[in-house]
């Protein structure tokens, strides 16, 4: 069930602090990756518990929720995407709740704690909810195998490795766009293909990318502006069909990282996305305050 804070409730639970991880980094109680109806309803309710939380999320307009011209299936409200997006974000900013803007790249566990790197960034949390929205189940070929050996996903990280040299781009969207720019401001010859049948090949390393039966040699290729691969992401996380295999709790097969909203699988619905969101959050605070007994 849905606790409605007043506002002072949330500027009260605003003064709580994070504490210090092993390297004098700030540890946050939970880390949501996703900014969508799922991630929101999980931070929300995470603050509702006094709990600091973490947002990692893309730009809201890119949000599948944003893109839809009428919500009529959700009670008590009607409103377009883009309307309900923003409400959405205004309730994030105004419970506390930390933004990071950007994509996350990877979650490795630290120990006791999760470690997650978001562009150029590195965050420590206790617990993780993933809220990636629909799964991107299968990956260009060769896109797994080449991962870490020429596949990137941050040309901003990894770009000046490849420096004066050829490179592919896959993806679209403004923030591709920027990427794009920045590699050529570096020297990078960038080739951006779209369409089908694209392949990545190479022996231990990136070789070349392969557009039906044209091959272009490049040193690497960024895969920009789309989801990652959920097997990447996480190391040893369950999935079934590219879907994240939870139970009833939200809980993965991995001990402090939950799961909510479409990368669980249908139906794809935003009150069902709510519902999960808010079950993760309610667990994963559960689980914070169970390893301090």
């Amino acid at each position: 069930m849905w606790c409605l804070l007043q506002k002072k409730g949330w500027e009260s639970a605003k003064l709580k602090k994070k504490k210090k991880g092993s390297a004098g980094m700030a540890v946050y109680n939970a880390l949501v990756i996703g900014g969508g109806p799922a991630g929101a309803a999980a931070a929300l309710t995470l603050r509702n518990r006094n709990k600091t939380v973490a947002v990692v999320a893309n730009p809201p307009e890119t949000t599948g929720l944003s893109k839809a011209p009428e919500i009529r299936n959700y009670p008590g409200l009607s409103a377009s995407g883009r309307e309900m997006q923003a409400r959405i974000d205004r309730q994030l900013q105004e419970s506390g709740a930390e933004i990071l803007p950007g994509r996350a790249l990877s979650v490795a566990s630290l120990g006791l704690t999760f470690g997650t790197a978001v562009g150029n960034s590195f965050y420590e949390s206790e617990s993780v909810i993933l809220c990636l929205g629909m799964p991107r189940s299968k990956g260009y070929p060769g896109e797994e195998e080449l991962l870490g050996k020429g596949v990137s996903y941050c040309a901003t990280c990894d770009g000046m490795l490849y420096k004066g040299k050829k490179v592919a781009v896959l993806g679209s969207g403004e923030e591709t766009e920027k990427d794009i720019q920045f590699l050529e401001s570096i020297g990078c010859t960038v080739i951006h293909p779209t369409g089908k049948n694209i392949r990545i090949e190479g022996t231990g390393k990136v070789e070349r990318i392969c557009m039906g039966e044209t091959e272009v040699p490049v040193s690497a290729v960024f895969i920009l502006g789309g989801r990652i691969l959920t097997a990447s992401l996480v190391q040893g996380l369950l999935l079934e069909s590219g879907q994240i295999l939870v139970n009833a709790n939200m809980e993965t097969n991995i001990p402090g990282i939950y799961a909510a909203g479409d990368c669980t699988g249908a139906p794809y619905q935003l009150a069902k996305a709510v519902g999960q969101g808010n079950v993760a959050g309610y667990r994963a605070a559960e689980y914070v305050e169970n390893k301090r007994t």
